[in-house]
This record gives C-alpha cells, structure tokens and sequence, in this order.
C-alpha cells in the first residue's frame, strides 16, 4: 500500500515557477471551488467577505508569481496613506508633492524591473560602454497594478474621487484575483463602489459570466494555443526559412493568437468577477472589424488605451494645443504605449507606427470629412477600409511578436520577394487544420458583441443539464486539442 507523502502534499501548496496558478491551471479549479464556498457563506458579512477576498487574491498572485506578491502589498500600503494624504491635504504645493511621491514610486518599481537591462544595453550600444546586466526578474502583473496605482491617486488628485478609508478596500481592488496578473486595468471609481455591495447575482448574470468564461477558455485553450503550437512559433523564430505564403499566415495567425489570447483571458476574468458579484468593463469589442486605426484602439485593449488617453495624451495637451502639438501628443502617446508591452525597441517601433497611423488618419479625417458625400456604395467602402485596417494592425504585429528587427525584416521580405501562389497546393495540405482554425477565429470574430446578450435574454432560465452539458462538450474539446506542454498566456510577460 503506497504511502503518503506528507511533503509533496504541501509542495502543492507553494509556488511552482514551472506550473504558476492561473485560469488555464487544473489547479484553479479546486482554488476557486473552495474560494466560492466560503465567500458565499459569508456573503452577508462585509468586513469577512473583504478579508476572504484579500487573502485569496493574494494568495493566487503568490501562486502565480511567488514573493514578488510583496511588491502588491507593499504598492498598496504605500498608494493607500498617499491617497489619504493627497485627500486631506488643502495646500495645491504639498498635495502635488504627495502626487509626485505616488507617481515616482510606482514608475521606479516598474522602471528599476522592467527597463533597467534595456537602458543598459542601449547605453552599451550607442556609448560604447561594458555595463553588465543586472539579474532582475519582471514580477508578474506589475504593469497592469502600476497604471491601477497611478489612476487611483491621480483621480484623488483630480477631485474626481473620495478614497478607500479602509485598507482592505483598496487592497482588495488592487489585488482582486480574476485581473491582477493581467487585466484588465480597472478604475477605482468603476470598481471601489461594488466591494460592500450586498451580494446579488441574477440568472442572467449567471448565464452571461458562464458564457464569458466558457468562450474565453475556448479562444484562449483551443484556438490561441493550438496555432501557437502548430504553426506561428516556429515560422517567427526562423522566417527566412518559410516561402512567403507560410510567413503570411503566420502573420494572420499572430494576428488571431494575440486577440484570443488576451480577450479570452480577460473574458474569463470578466466573467468570474461577473459571478462574484462584480461588473468589470469589456477589455475587447471585435477589434478587426474596425474601419481605421482609431476605431481600433476603441476597441482594442479598451482599459489600456483608455488609461493612455486620460493620463498621458489629455494631459500632455491632447489636441486643445494646436495641430502639430497634437501629432506630438499621438506619437509620444503611443511610443510610450509602445514601451509599456516591453523593454525592446521592437515594441517601440509598434507603438511608433501606431502613432503616425492615428496622425494620418486624423489628418485624412480633417480633409475629406467635409468634403466627401455619403456613398451610394457605403458597403464596399467599408469592407475595404476593415481590409486596409486589419492589415495595418497585421503590419505592426510583426514587429511585436518577433524577436528582433532583423526577424521582423526577414519576414516581411519573404512575404514581399518569395510570395507565390504556386505552393498553395502543398500548403493547404500540410496546414489543413491551421488554416480551419484561423478560418474559424475569424468566424466567431465577425459575430456580433450584442449577440451573446440577445441569445441570453431570450432564454429567461437556462437548465442545469444544458450548462453541465456545455461544460463536457468543452472539455472533450480541450481535450482533443491540447498541447502536450502548457502555453503561458502573451500578455503575462507584460
């Protein structure tokens, strides 16, 4: 009779940096399971609830990330007294120099993890120096709770906001589980109001969290991890090596990974948050099929081109300061949008073509507004504008997604100088199942964001079987699909 081993029993306990929790972690499942028992028993009783909140939260980041947890407590200690401090303080001089303390720590946090190696280099290549890099891990997150920080105290600054008096309010909406490790980024004001509101959850919130995490999972499980799998990886490590109909849909198979990757994760979030009781704002809505580039940042990473609108471009001037200052404002905005994905000059060069894309399209949009009348042909205008768009947006993605610019300019070459139809024969065969699944990606993507809601609101109560049944359909699903080795979500590294 094997015996039991008490060690290993509590190892599973401890973070593990090779099987870190997270919602596509078998493990999740029973975390959360206990998480919801006793979060309903004490559903009535405030204070309990916050404190069972709290501890799993943080105990999920642990999970996720290890000790860097600490930096979460810490940055809500330290954003917590500021806050309060920025709130009671009357002097304009000592409430920006509060302001200012807020703003230093968290940018030096993220700076001193994020950025130190890559100035370092940088410094190495334009200067000629021999500097080392230093033997600094980016702690899971800190993006995301950084510019949550910064919101949060800039906001009290503003006047627009009366902050948390107690700790576990502020504690709980900076670490809440379903987005902290990555998004998404969720404002004070929408989300501190909700924490010490009874718990009420409807049938149809019910239905919606469950479609929202079920449709998640399958975006992110089965479409994001089988093409990240099976085809786009190993043509962006070495495109010189692919024709360049290969090099192209890999492109439009990046282009797939990264939405159902980072919306599916942030529609689970959302959906769970919506079974707990919370609402948390849609991260996504159908990026592709926008007509421009600025309609695509409307709809595309909502929370975060939001927090740069409001916190960067608008104060930097926005375009209340004359036509070439606001260009400025839209290249700085994005460059520094750029740099937030990653220390690379990859990144900066996305966020740099962003920039001037949202410039021309403002100045197109100055010239031709008053000048074009409505057309007779508005459905072939606009279907060529989504195609112009899309591929702008696949454009950029080259340059996020590969490892160097020397990748990104292999590939793109391949894609301009060895592209022939010739090998489509031999390309659909060896990709049949690649090309269903992109085809399916898109399919699912043209569907209308309304649609869920309208199905949902139709059927007033929805069975337990049918849930159930949805349920086992996805695992058998997941199970046909699955890679053998788990793939750790892109925006994780952010």
């Amino acid at each position: 009779m094997p015996s039991f081993d008490i060690n290993a029993f509590w190892e599973q306990f401890l973070y593990d940096p090779k099987n870190p929790l997270l919602f596509n972690n078998g493990v999740f499942v029973f975390f959360f399971a206990v998480f919801i028992t006793l979060y309903y028993n004490f559903r009535n009783n405030f204070k309990v609830r916050r404190y069972i909140f709290c501890l799993f939260s943080l105990y999920f980041f642990y999970k996720a990330s290890g000790y860097f947890v600490i930096f979460v407590i810490l940055s809500a200690i330290v954003d917590y007294v500021l806050s309060n401090a920025i709130f009671r303080q009357s002097n304009k001089l000592k409430k920006k120099l509060l302001l200012l303390c807020s703003i230093v720590f968290n940018l030096g946090l993220l700076f001193y993890f994020k950025y130190t190696n890559f100035f370092i280099a940088t410094c190495n290549d334009l200067l000629s120096t021999h500097y080392n890099p230093l033997n600094i891990l980016l702690p899971v997150g800190i993006s995301f709770y950084t510019f949550e920080n910064l919101s949060y105290t800039i906001d009290v600054y503003r006047g627009h906001f009366k902050p948390a008096r107690r700790f576990s309010d502020y504690l709980l909406f900076l670490s809440f589980f379903p987005k902290l490790v990555m998004g998404p980024i969720v404002r004070a004001h929408d989300f501190v109001p909700q924490i010490n509101k009874p718990y009420a959850i409807s049938e149809n919130d019910f239905a919606k969290g469950f479609y929202l995490i079920l449709s998640g999972m399958f975006k992110k499980l089965v479409i994001s991890d089988f093409l990240t799998v099976n085809f786009v990886n190993y043509i962006f490590d070495d495109p010189s090596r692919y024709t360049g109909l290969e090099n192209l849909f890999a492109v439009y198979g990046y282009a797939v990974i990264i939405y159902c990757d980072f919306s599916g994760y942030s529609d689970v979030a959302i959906g769970i948050a919506k079974w707990l009781g919370f609402t948390v704002p849609a991260n996504f809505r159908s990026p592709y099929q926008s007509k421009n580039i600025t309609e695509f940042w409307r709809r595309w990473h909502i929370s975060l081109s939001s927090w740069l609108r409001d916190y960067l471009y608008i104060p930097l001037g926005g375009n209340r300061k004359g036509v070439v200052r606001t260009y400025i404002n839209l290249m700085l905005t994005m460059l520094l949008g750029g740099l937030w994905h990653g220390a690379s000059w990859n990144f900066i060069m996305w966020g740099g073509l962003h920039g001037i894309a949202l410039a021309i399209h403002k100045i197109w949009k100055g010239k031709t507004e008053k000048l074009l009348k409505p057309a007779e042909n508005i459905f072939f205008i606009n279907a060529l504008s989504v195609l112009i768009t899309f591929h702008f947006v696949c454009f950029g993605w080259v340059f996020f997604k590969a490892g160097s610019f020397a990748d990104a300019n292999h590939m793109i070459y391949q894609i301009t100088h060895n592209f022939s139809f010739s090998v489509w024969g031999a390309f659909f065969d060896n990709y049949k199942s690649v090309l269903g699944m992109i085809g399916l990606a898109f399919v699912l993507h043209s569907i209308p964001d309304h649609y869920a809601d309208t199905v949902i609101a139709r059927f007033r109560k929805i069975p337990l079987p049918v849930y159930l049944a949805l349920f086992f359909l996805f695992v058998i699903v997941y199970g046909y699909f699955k890679s053998a080795e788990p793939v750790m979500p892109i925006y994780l590294q952010f």
